[in-house]
């Protein structure tokens, strides 16, 4: 049995001036046989629009831990539905295993654990990519460095609470209007 039984991340990676490749994986990583695992099993029954998937490398590749990536957007069609299965799939799988041959997830846990990601995939993807102008290998390395970061702060229980304390009144939500008044 783990002892990891519910550890949360998450983390955005962008490219400036490509927005549309930005990556923005929320990762819950625990104990097949407890919280995470529940939530990873009830991930079976589908939800139109947002078809939950398991990490695979490849044909026959399924990563361990057992992975599970689901979209945080409604998929409306099928360029979309490709970028999640293909591009986004691919960088979710290696980055699971690199996490797994650096250390960030121990490897005597891998079949203890699953991992539910939730990812981004940005609407604007479709039209870039329907002219053949989605920078995918962008949207890959993004994606790629936002799971494994996202992984990494997850077990390292990242940021700590001291830390958002301090940081309480000096970091703002990027879609902050200051206009709205004093936080």
């Amino acid at each position: 049995m783990s002892k990891i039984v519910f550890k949360a991340g998450e983390a955005t990676i962008f490219t400036e001036g490509k927005d549309v490749t930005a990556a923005m994986p929320e990762i819950l990583i625990g104990a097949v046989d407890g919280p995470v695992g529940t939530a990873f099993a009830n991930m079976m029954a589908q939800s139109k629009g947002h078809t939950a998937m398991f990490v695979v490398r490849d044909i026959n590749q399924l990563v361990r831990p057992a992975a599970m990536m689901v979209p945080k957007v409604t998929l409306k069609d099928s360029i979309n539905i490709e970028l999640f299965g293909g591009v986004v799939q691919a960088a979710t799988a290696d980055a699971i295993v690199d996490c797994v041959i650096e250390g960030i997830i121990p490897k005597d846990q891998v079949n203890d654990l699953c991992i539910v990601s939730l990812v981004w995939i940005d609407p604007g993807c479709a039209a870039l990519a329907k002219e053949g102008k989605l920078d995918k290998a962008d949207m890959y390395k993004n994606n790629y460095e936002a799971t494994k970061l996202a992984i990494k702060r997850a077990l390292n229980d990242e940021p700590s609470i001291d830390e958002l304390i301090k940081n309480r009144r000096t970091i703002k939500h990027c879609m902050w209007d200051e206009s709205w008044g004093e936080i």
